[in-house]
């Protein structure tokens, strides 16, 4: 049998239960998921999934499928009639300021 070497980690309660839950549903034990995600980490030499924040970017109309940009269309128009409109020089400071884009 290999060496082995313990992880101690805190998480939070909730979601360990639901992890295990899952993980009994698969028949895989934590520790073997655990091992699984870090062989995952060095085969991938990063994370195995995306990380990303997208609440922080603007969005880009090719990358939205055609249901998601009705989506949007359709939050701009609800803003619009409830009156939460900004002044496109107000838009202008604030791509400039968050993104480092000037227009």
């Amino acid at each position: 049998m290999a060496k082995t070497t313990s992880i101690f980690a805190r998480v939070e309660p909730e979601i360990k239960e639901q992890a295990e839950m899952v993980l009994n549903k698969l028949g895989i034990p934590m520790s073997n998921a655990i091992n699984i995600f870090l062989r995952q980490v060095v085969l991938q030499n990063g994370l195995p999934f995306e990380v990303k924040i997208t609440h922080n970017r603007p969005l880009a109309v090719e990358d939205l499928t055609p249901e998601e940009f009705n989506n949007e269309i359709e939050k701009g128009f609800n803003d619009l009639r409830a009156g939460r409109v900004v002044s496109a020089d107000k838009v202008a400071e604030r791509i400039n300021r968050e993104y480092g884009h000037e227009l």
